[in-house]
């Protein structure tokens, strides 16, 4: 029996995506390289460990029709007496959204995770996604994607800068947390995208906040077996915690107050005194010119 033009279509469209996934991996392996040649051999920490943690083992969750990634959304119910916080971000969210990982109490959390996403596709989700309520902050986790799905740091500088200009147009009250930092990539690599993401970040006058030195590398319980995701136990437990704190902080800053130019004073009008003159005067006699050329100049007595 022949197949159908829709199965055809979707077979076409399988073989297209896993050669973008090859390209993809390819380019990252060639960037890494590149920027070894550049910068030195890797040193000892940079690439090739081997993590201790567990972490469990992923679901398949629903594709999204906008990036054809795997995507999930997870709304709160309504709690009056807690501040709405909503996390934004890549696959590190996912033990959030299963609930393998409980977020600290004193604030609700919603979750927005796209498995996978570079910068553009988040972008993408955040443009379509549906969320009931305006958040009272969105906690947007930097991706970390971007290291293998980018050409250069500056492009994905750029996708970043419309990420979050984006995220920023949807929603007033936005936070960046940095991403966890991977330990099969180079470190040095990745501190120049954090300083890119960083500078986007000063740019649009959103708050950044670091997370690496919570992370330290010598610590391989902090990651699950693949070297990229944090461990379910310790590392997960390290990163609710930073956004809990990044959450929270910037709930309970005051919004600085706008600057009043201070009143000033209409200038004090100015009166030209008026000068009366009561009682005698002195008049000047008229001028007087003897033969000889000579001018004599004399006053008169007083007159009434």
């Amino acid at each position: 029996m022949p197949r159908k033009r829709s199965f055809r279509r979707s077979e076409a469209a399988k073989r297209r995506r896993a050669e973008q996934l090859t390209a993809k991996r390819s380019s990252a392996e060639q960037l890494t390289k590149d920027f070894f040649v550049a910068n030195g051999p890797p040193q000892d920490g940079d690439i090739g460990v081997c993590s201790t943690g567990y972490r469990h083992r992923a679901g398949k969750w629903p594709i999204s029709s906008f990036t054809g990634r795997q995507h999930k959304l997870v709304i709160p119910p309504e709690s009056p007496d807690k501040k709405f916080v909503l996390l934004v971000g890549c696959s590190h969210l996912r033990a959030i959204a299963d609930g393998y990982v409980e977020m600290p109490e004193g604030l609700s959390f919603g979750v927005m995770s796209t498995p996978g996403a570079c910068a553009a596709e988040l972008r993408t989700e955040v443009l379509n996604a549906v969320v009931p309520r305006t958040p009272d902050v969105v906690c947007l986790l930097a991706p970390s994607n971007d290291l293998t799905a980018s050409r250069t740091i500056d492009e994905a500088g750029v996708d970043f800068d419309k990420l979050l200009r984006s995220v920023c147009n949807r929603w007033p009250q936005v936070v960046v947390l940095d991403f966890p930092p991977r330990l099969n990539v180079a470190v040095d690599l990745q501190d120049h995208l954090r300083q890119e993401y960083h500078r986007v970040a000063a740019r649009a006058g959103v708050k950044y906040v670091s997370t690496a030195e919570h992370f330290p590398v010598h610590n391989r319980n902090l990651w699950g077996p693949d070297n990229v995701h944090l461990s379910d136990s310790e590392g997960m437990d390290v990163l609710t915690q930073l956004f809990w704190i990044a959450a929270y902080l910037h709930l309970e800053t005051p919004a600085p107050q706008p600057q009043v130019a201070p009143k000033t004073s209409p200038p004090a009008r100015r009166f030209s005194p008026k000068v009366v003159v009561k009682g005698e005067v002195a008049v000047p006699r008229p001028c007087q010119t003897d033969e000889e050329g000579y001018t004599t100049v004399s006053y008169s007595r007083k007159v009434r």
